[in-house]
This record gives C-alpha cells, sequence and structure tokens, in this order.
C-alpha cells in the first residue's frame, strides 16, 4: 500500500510556473504508477498527467501538452508535475494518485489518493 502526499501549490500569477511534489510512504513506491488529477469548483475532477513505473511512458490531457510535464523519481519514492505557463483556468485543487500495474486516466482506477493541494493561479 502506498500514501501519496502533495506539496507545492501556491498563488502564482498567469504566464508562471509550479511545480508540485507528491511523496508516496511505502516500500514499494517504484511498482505504482502515478497520476494527477485536478478538480476546479463546481467542476468534476479531471486527469492530468500520469506515468508507469518505471517512469518510460507518461500521458498527458490533450490540453495541457507542451506546458505540463510528469516525471518521478523512485530514488526518493517522489512523482512531480511540473506546470508551466499557467492560465487562470489551471486554477484547481490537484490531486496525486497511485495505482498498482499500468498507468491509466481513469481517476475511478486509482484506489490510493492524496488530499490535495491548491494551485491558483491569478490574471
Amino acid at each position: 500500500q502506498v500514501q501519496p502526499v502533495e506539496s507545492g501549490g501556491g498563488l502564482v500569477q498567469a504566464g508562471g510556473s509550479l511545480r508540485l511534489s507528491c511523496a508516496a510512504s511505502g516500500r514499494t513506491f517504484s511498482s505504482y504508477a502515478m497520476g494527477w488529477f485536478r478538480q476546479a469548483p463546481g467542476k468534476e475532477r479531471e486527469f492530468v498527467a500520469a506515468i508507469s513505473w518505471r517512469g518510460a511512458d507518461t500521458y498527458y490531457a490533450d490540453s495541457l501538452k507542451g506546458r505540463f510535464t510528469i516525471s518521478r523519481d523512485n530514488a526518493k519514492s517522489t512523482a512531480y508535475l511540473q506546470m508551466n505557463s499557467l492560465k487562470p483556468e489551471d486554477t484547481a485543487v490537484y490531486y496525486c494518485a497511485a495505482r498498482n500495474y499500468r498507468a491509466t486516466t481513469a481517476a475511478s482506477e486509482y484506489p490510493y489518493w492524496g488530499q490535495g493541494t491548491q494551485v491558483t493561479v491569478s490574471s
């Protein structure tokens, strides 16, 4: 079992960057695929990015390709989400999630979730 804990959120101006971190407890972090999701007020949770257990495969929401980058460091049991050229519409609570086996884009397939970190982008 793994417990994700997000950090790195905050307030940033439009056009700025943030890097979110997801530290996961447990000795088997490297066997888990990791995903990032976000939920804006009044909206459903949506897929942002996912990465396979070795980091060889990455997946992105089409609308975010080119601005967001997911990565992981298994030696540190941490996954990252680098967010560049941020826009006000990126404002949301960002969640990190973990699952065994391959990475997927469906939130329902991730059993382990962090509590989220708030990202606010001002115009």
